[in-house]
């Protein structure tokens, strides 16, 4: 064997290992990605006279979605939210707190039949038990003063959530994160709460209200299909490209909704599905990325991403990540690292934040940071060490 094949080899099989995730080393399963249009598209496309047809959720653009309902009264809007949930609920275009009604719906409907289930001593055990916990689950979604922005129990399960008010928000961000995260997950109570959307967005919203009001917004969005564990899920592209439409369009149904520009902070693998939809990302649909705890997004400079949008990246010290190499071969890996010097994107400090998962733990110089960039407060902006070259 030549030298050259040989690092070629080696190259292979480190490229395997890179991405877990958020939860650590695990052995990985194949997932099947959840895509398309939202369940119930059928009776709503089913709906309506020649003359007057209904958005189509999978061709309508969320601008076409946003006109539609800025034609209809309260009465009409509220009544096809009551109708159609699933659909109205998951409907990027359609306007914030609508999509909270409609979800609201669509949980209590999931949380009639889970009970169902669960109770039904004809289902076999196994069945009864996941009934149960979508029980718990469903119930604590449909907690006074949550804001449920998107819900989909297909697969796994999708769910995004707001905190603070978005319609009335002037500086709002989105959080994308990386493997092993969806309905059951994304929420987790625990040491690890940081690790998890939810616990990332509270904790952000926490930092940016605190120091600019209660005119912020942070939306947690686990809207693809992760990865689960280690395993070729996670060292390659695919599902994170089957999800990049999905941000895409959410993002762009946010700016059709009249919801201030997100900044989209993109965790893990979560960096990679960024990655995927940055070239279609405009500076109308976010106000900035933030690529953190990242294995690569799958080019090679942040130039490469094509989107108008300051790119930044942070790692902490510590981070395993760091072990990942910044390959891409054979379609295994995720090419270079956000903190590289030559992917050229502004790097703050991370100063404070432990592991894989403690960039938005309260004190740390990373959670101060981002809160900075989505208020837009660029001017209490800390870099890493030759972090930021453009002045700021």
């Amino acid at each position: 064997m030549t030298k050259r094949l040989r690092r070629t080899l080696a190259t292979v099989a480190l490229a395997c290992v890179a991405v877990t995730g958020t939860t650590g080393w695990a052995a990985g399963s194949a997932q099947t990605a959840v895509t398309g249009p939202p369940p119930g598209t059928a009776a709503w496309r089913a709906e309506g006279s020649p003359g007057q047809r209904l958005p189509d959720p999978a061709t309508a653009r969320p601008e076409r979605v946003a006109a539609y309902f800025a034609r209809l009264d309260g009465t009409e809007r509220h009544a096809l939210a009551h109708r159609h949930p699933l659909v109205v609920g998951n409907l990027d275009g359609a306007p914030v707190r609508l999509r909270y009604e409609a979800n609201r719906s669509a949980l209590r409907n999931a949380l009639r039949r889970a009970r169902a289930t669960a109770e039904d001593l004809s289902r076999g055990t196994e069945e009864r038990h996941k009934a149960r916990s979508a029980v718990r689950r469903y119930a604590s979604l449909l907690a006074p003063g949550r804001r449920i922005l998107a819900f989909d129990p297909r697969g796994r399960g999708q769910v995004a959530e707001a905190y603070g008010e978005l319609s009335t928000a002037r500086h709002t961000a989105v959080i994308v994160p990386g493997s092993d995260i969806d309905l059951g997950t994304y929420d987790r109570r625990g040491p690890n709460r940081y690790g998890t959307p939810a616990g990332m967005a509270q904790s952000l919203h926490r930092a940016t209200e605190h120091r600019a009001g209660a005119r912020t917004a942070v939306v947690a969005w686990t809207g693809y299909t992760t990865p689960v564990g280690l395993g070729p899920d996670a060292a390659t592209a695919r599902l994170a490209e089957a999800g990049a439409p999905r941000l895409a369009r959410f993002l762009r149904g946010l700016s059709a909704a009249d919801v201030a520009a997100p900044t989209v902070l993109c965790h893990s693998y979560g960096s990679v599905v960024c990655g995927a939809a940055a070239h279609t990302v405009t500076a109308e649909d976010a106000a900035g990325l933030v690529l953190f705890g990242s294995p690569g997004t799958g080019a090679r400079s942040a130039a490469a991403l094509g989107t108008p949008v300051p790119v930044w990246a942070a790692r902490a010290e510590d981070d395993w990540i760091s072990h990942v190499p910044g390959v891409r071969l054979l379609g295994l890996g995720h090419g270079t690292a956000p903190t590289d010097p030559g992917f050229g994107a502004r790097v703050l400090s991370a100063d404070g934040a432990r592991g894989h998962t403690g960039y938005l733990r309260p004190g740390t110089a990373s959670l101060a940071n981002f809160a900075s960039v989505t208020l837009g407060s660029y001017e209490a902006v800390h870099c890493a060490a030759r972090g930021c070259t453009d002045g700021l």
